[in-house]
């Protein structure tokens, strides 16, 4: 999201307006999509403020909290003073969006203001605003308007989806205007008494494809901020916070109070419902496995409750058949889901899709952390048959048995990489050369490894099932040797990013590497090494470790996986730091992120651009980074759990 745009999330409903609380209509600038939007479409299009027929100006422009705030007043000039002065709030709930606007008169005798919001709903899904603006046919779609008396619906139907958006006032708008774009005007003439007030409340309701449930609109945006605080304290009390380090504190506090936000709907193996971590807003505020399993392990020493939706969660949708549209095969864990009309209609592949080499292992891993966490031996042997299921892809399709680790091949229809790090460039050699073939990614052979172990582990205490956790163990020790046989690059005392598919080192110096120390697949001597090679300058940018070092000609500071700096995988590094013993290193990237958070208002971001903290002496934001992302939110969890309060 850039500057001009201000985020308000809640749940899997999120506004993103401009700095006078307006969207403006623009179909969809790639990087920051403005609207309303609910499960994946967007149901505010439109939603711009007028006085007697002009735009005003911003006097204070939005501010962003739990609700966003402005003041507007009617263009003017130092001779002619404006006529009134408007104070504007909006707020979202689930599946709404609710405004309030006081107009205040500043005459000193009775004045009339025409008020007038412009609204308009255009259905249109996330996946047709993403920024290499593909189209999608839509044949039959039919959209309509009918104005109510206290407002106006709008009403989207294609075959059997049908989405719709109510808008409604009090008071009532005085009159509803056609506007000749297919968007609505709701009027109000205004009778306001010498310096006296008149408030309006709007509000919204959207309803996607499928929603049964009973939803109401908040009655005001402050009561929805109420609301809100009252979630995200449930979500902070009783989290012991370092005295001694307070800006670590505040930005767990942040963290916790964002992840209370970003909980989404989802169902369990039985039906039940559940409330898991979404992966972050604008773009992707919905259920991935990898970012929600990566969430649930940050927060489960202080927020177990999230890998206990997540895991059950996870397992409803665990692929049981072969699908080459969403690469789905027997045990895998899924790594998108969406709600959308086009992943409704298969338009795109992600209505569930399968393309992650490292979410089922992450699950396994993730299971086994909580089990040993909470004690909870009823949630092991609940699934156990999803966890046997996890195991047996792994060493099956995912490619352990017949290559020795686990492989993922590009996507020509999803992505081109199916690690964490999935932009098509991401898997290269130093020089840039992308790897070809079936992919062997460094970092998920070490969620394997751990996947083995942590598994053996359950099989052996709560399954009762010594044959099966041998065998895991073996599988795992296996691996181990493997690994450091064939990714070490004894001449960079390094391990290599990947190996292709013919069995070649994808040499750059990448991040990952922190991944290994993490899941604790290298030998303690190896570990050694690459933890303090990390914090080499080319490495650590002083604002964290880059994911590719400085000084390749791969590298690029703008680059999304290529050199930026990702808080997430640095709490992964600095948990694989603490591992190896390599303490004083944990601290400095700690202490590194922390800074970065403090200057920007104690909330990490997605990712960081990776220009040095020597020339830049404030972190410089990657420009299309999700604003709100849980595992950034999460990551200032793991470093407590890290370095304490250090």
């Amino acid at each position: 999201m850039t500057d001009r745009h201000h985020l308000l999330v809640y749940g899997g409903t999120f506004a993103a307006v401009g700095d006078r609380g307006d969207i403006s209509g623009v179909r969809g600038a790639g990087s920051s999509p403005e609207g309303l939007f609910v499960r994946d479409a967007r149901h505010l299009s439109r939603w711009q403020l007028t006085v007697d027929g002009a735009v005003p100006e911003a006097l204070a422009p939005v501010t962003t909290g739990d609700t966003t705030r402005c003041v507007l007043v009617p263009r003017g000039g130092r001779n002619e003073p404006p006529s009134c002065t408007l104070f504007r709030e909006q707020g979202v709930g689930d599946g709404s969006f609710v405004e309030s606007v006081r107009v205040v008169s500043n005459r000193s005798v009775a004045t009339t203001v025409r008020l007038a919001v412009t609204v308009d709903a255009d259905f249109t899904d996330q996946f047709e605003l993403r920024s290499d603006h593909r189209t999608y046919a839509k044949t039959g779609a039919v959209r309509a308007r009918e104005v109510l008396d206290d407002g106006v619906e709008f009403t989207y139907r294609r075959g059997e989806w049908k989405s719709s958006t109510t808008v409604t006032a009090e008071p009532a708008p005085d009159g509803v205007e056609e506007t000749g774009t297919g968007a609505r005007r709701l009027v109000w003439k205004l009778e306001l008494e010498a310096h006296g007030s008149a408030e309006l409340v709007l509000r919204v309701m959207a309803r996607p494809h499928g929603e049964k449930r009973a939803l109401r609109v908040p009655r005001s945006p402050s009561a929805m901020a109420e609301k809100l605080l009252a979630v995200e304290g449930e979500f902070v009390e009783g989290v012991a916070f370092p005295t001694e380090w307070p800006e670590l504190a505040t930005a767990c506090v942040r963290g916790l109070s964002d992840l209370a936000a970003l909980q989404v709907h989802a169902t369990g193996p039985d039906g039940e419902e559940l409330r898991v971590p979404a992966a972050g807003a604008p773009w992707f505020l919905t259920l991935l496995g990898r970012d929600a399993l990566l969430t649930s392990l940050f927060a489960l020493p202080y927020r177990p409750q999230l890998a206990a939706a997540t895991l059950p969660a996870l397992a409803a949708t665990q692929a049981t058949g072969t699908a080459a549209q969403s690469v789905s095969q027997p045990g895998k864990i899924v790594h998108e889901v969406r709600h959308g009309e086009l992943a409704h209609f298969g338009q795109v592949p992600f209505g569930r899709y399968y393309g992650s080499v490292d979410a089922t292992p992450l699950f396994l891993v993730v299971l086994g952390a909580y089990v040993e966490q909470t004690g909870d031996i009823a949630m092991a042997r609940r699934l156990e048959p999803h966890a046997r299921a996890a195991i047996g892809w792994m060493l099956d399709h995912g490619g352990l048995t017949s290559r020795g680790y686990l492989v993922y091949r590009a996507d020509q229809g999803g992505l081109a990489n199916q690690n964490w790090k999935d932009s098509p460039g991401a898997i290269c050699s130093a020089d840039g050369t992308r790897a070809t073939g079936a992919v062997m990614a460094a970092g998920a052979q070490g969620y394997a490894y751990d996947a083995l172990r942590r598994t053996a582990w359950v099989a052996r205490t709560v399954w009762e099932d010594a044959t099966y956790a041998a065998l895991l163990e073996q599988a795992a020790a296996d691996l181990r040797d493997r690994f450091q046989r064939d990714f070490w690059m004894a001449e960079r005392s390094f391990p290599a990013l990947a190996l292709d598919g013919e069995g070649r080192q994808v040499d750059a110096l990448a991040s990952d590497a922190g991944h290994l120390l993490w899941s604790g697949l290298l030998d303690k001597e190896y570990g050694e090494v690459v933890g303090r090679r990390l914090l080499e300058p080319d490495f650590f940018s002083g604002w964290g470790v880059r994911t590719l070092a400085a000084g390749q000609p791969a590298y690029h500071p703008l680059s999304y996986h290529r050199g930026s700096v990702w808080p997430h995988d640095n709490a992964l590094i600095t948990l694989g730091l603490a591992r190896y013993g390599l303490h004083d290193e944990a601290r400095t990237v700690a202490h590194a992120l922390v800074d970065a958070a403090t200057a920007t208002g104690h909330r990490l971001p997605e990712v960081l651009a990776g220009y040095g903290r020597d020339t830049h002496a404030e972190p410089v934001p990657y420009p299309h980074a999700c604003v709100r992302e849980s595992r950034s939110a999460a990551a200032p969890l793991a470093l407590l759990t890290a370095v304490g309060g250090a």
